[in-house]
């Protein structure tokens, strides 16, 4: 079963890129490759537990296990040692990315405070974009009443897209309520 978010693309999204830049193949239209997101705690070097229940929440948050991230170099300031554990992620395709996305787009981002819509500067120049949470109690799935700590998390949407402008008109066209270039904060 395709969800909805998918069934916009293949029959609102495609066609409109395909106008708009003036592409005649299908397979020319930039799509969503993957959703990664990612937590990291530096503070867990001190504190194990921390880890196990961020893996837990991004887990509920997501619906795929969480993988545990570690350091790829030893940073004596921070007091981490090569191969620590300092973080979680998750990698979404498929029909679990579109129902993350659509969640998030539609429940998750009105209900953070003052939200006024993502900065659209957020492209790497590739055509992917981050965007970063301070809370995860912004999600429906986290019961704000056992939550020891509160974690920030990144997202990224991955597209194949070949530079923002098409990244852009992408995520537009998938309901990301991207800001006005004009419009300030």
């Amino acid at each position: 079963m395709k969800s909805r978010l998918q069934e916009k693309y293949r029959s609102e999204t495609m066609p409109a890129l395909m106008k708009r830049f003036g592409w005649k193949n299908l397979m020319a239209v930039p799509k969503l490759q993957k959703i990664t997101v990612n937590i990291g705690l530096g503070e867990a070097s001190q504190n194990v537990k921390l880890l196990d229940t961020a893996a837990v929440e991004l887990g509920q948050i997501t619906g795929q296990k969480a993988m545990i991230t570690r350091a790829k170099k030893s940073i004596a300031n921070f007091k981490i040692r090569k191969g620590m554990p300092i973080g979680c992620a998750v990698t979404l395709r498929g029909d679990k990315m579109y129902e993350f996305l659509d969640r998030l787009c539609n429940v998750v981002l009105p209900r953070v405070r003052d939200f006024r819509g993502l900065p659209s500067n957020a492209f790497d120049g590739r055509g992917n974009y981050t965007l970063g949470l301070k809370d995860q109690l912004v999600f429906p799935e986290i019961d704000y009443t056992r939550v020891d700590k509160i974690k920030g998390m990144n997202i990224t949407l991955t597209t194949t897209a070949k530079n923002d402008e098409q990244g852009r008109e992408l995520l537009k066209g998938l309901g990301v309520p991207l800001r006005e270039k004009g419009v300030a904060q």
